[in-house]
C-alpha cells in the first residue's frame, strides 16, 4: 500500500523559515527601539489543517498562526496573515509565497499589538 501523500501548500515549512528570517531584518529598520530589538525564532505551521485549503484561503484571505518573536526571541504571538490580490492568485496556483512578502525596508506591512502579544501581516 502506497501511503497517501500530503497536498503541497504554497504556505509551508519553507515559507515559515523564509518570514522567520524576513521578519527579524525588517525589525532591525523599526523607528521603535524596543521592537529594533526583536527577532523572530520560528513561524508555526496553522494547527487547523483546514486553513490551508485553497478555498479556505480564497474565502476567509487569511491564516492565523503562532510567531515567537522579542527581545529574546520567545514571546508567543497570535500571527495572522492577511492576503492581499497577489498572495490569494498565487496561493490558488500553488505557486511560492516569498515572492508576495513586501521588503524589509517597508513597514506598514506590520502591525505589533504587544500587550495583546498579537502581529498581523499584509502580504500582497
Amino acid at each position: 500500500m502506497i501511503p497517501e501523500e500530503k497536498p503541497h501548500h504554497p504556505f509551508n515549512e519553507d515559507f515559515c523559515i523564509y518570514l522567520e528570517y524576513h521578519l527579524s531584518k525588517t525589525f532591525r529598520n523599526f523607528e521603535d527601539n524596543e521592537i529594533r530589538r526583536f527577532w523572530c525564532d520560528g513561524v508555526a505551521m496553522p494547527f487547523v489543517d483546514e486553513q490551508l485549503m485553497a478555498k479556505s484561503v480564497n474565502d476567509i484571505r487569511k491564516i492565523i498562526t503562532k510567531a515567537w518573536i522579542g527581545a529574546d526571541g520567545q514571546g508567543e504571538y497570535e500571527m495572522t496573515i492577511n492576503f492581499g490580490p497577489k498572495a490569494l492568485s498565487w496561493y490558488a496556483r500553488g505557486l511560492d509565497l516569498k515572492e508576495c512578502v513586501p521588503s524589509e525596508e517597508s513597514l506598514d506591512w506590520i502591525t505589533f499589538a504587544r500587550d495583546e502579544k498579537k502581529i498581523e501581516l499584509r502580504i500582497l
